[in-house]
């Protein structure tokens, strides 16, 4: 009889049992089972880089419930995917670009653009799939997603299109965080605010032909530039010193 080591190995044991799971597709929902159905929809991870300590507490978490739930005779499905992570994606992207290859977005064109990204998917998405793989999370990776996936994005425009029709989602203004360097709109999750102090800049038009006025508030006011004239502005001259600023 072999001598037991000492100290537990990880890597001679759990791949091994790993490939046992796979190959029995003990993780494999039955959608016809007539055991009662449980299920969990993995956060899908970015596909920036490598999982962090927070995916990994996340992750066994989820599959601490996903394994008792089976023990308990549920039928037990843990839906793995990926975040396409747009923003994120892009940035790393264009940074890997502009090292490499001295280029931007604009210089190859939407659709090579898209088409590295999708490269980078493939590079850094097989990355995060095999640690989640390593941590034994017990998912059906029959059914692993993409968010950029044609039948993924075909459902989830067709569930805002049906919330908006039936008036439970609307469009409406609100005050943004735009990114400059990318060219959309950030969450506030992305955004670190400095604290500074500064003035509130009121400039008042008044409207020679309508006989009112339009009220602009600038936190830039060294950049805001009024033209003098002896005439009062107009309605045009105002869009055209708008479109200055």
């Amino acid at each position: 009889m072999a001598e037991l080591p000492k100290r537990y190995d990880p890597k001679s044991v759990e791949p091994k049992w790993y490939h046992r799971w796979m190959d029995n597709r003990d993780f494999v929902a039955n959608p016809s089972s007539s055991k009662p159905a449980f299920s969990i929809v993995m956060p899908p991870p970015n596909i920036t880089g490598m999982l962090t300590l927070g995916h990994v507490l996340n992750n066994t978490i989820q599959d601490i419930l996903a394994r008792r739930a089976r023990m308990r005779g549920f039928e037990v499905l843990w839906l793995p995917g990926m975040d396409h992570a747009g923003i994120g994606t892009q940035t790393a992207v264009e940074k890997y670009l502009r090292r490499k290859e001295n280029k931007t977005r604009h210089d190859l064109g939407r659709e090579e653009f898209l088409r590295r990204v999708l490269e980078w998917q493939d590079k850094h998405g097989g990355i995060i799939i095999d640690q989640l793989k390593r941590l034994g999370c017990s998912c059906d990776w029959s059914r692993q997603r993409y968010t950029l996936d044609d039948a993924y994005v075909a459902a989830v425009q067709k569930v805002f299109i049906d919330l908006y029709r039936k008036g439970l989602i609307y469009r409406g203004r609100r005050m943004i965080n735009w990114d400059p360097a990318a060219q959309t709109a950030v969450s506030d999750e992305e955004v670190i605010s400095k604290p500074q102090k500064g003035n509130l800049y009121f400039v008042r038009y008044e409207i020679v032909e309508e006989h009112m006025s339009i009220s602009w508030v600038n936190t830039r006011g060294a950049r805001w530039r009024v033209r003098k004239s002896r005439s009062l502005p107009t309605r045009q001259s105002i869009r055209n010193s708008a479109r200055a600023f």
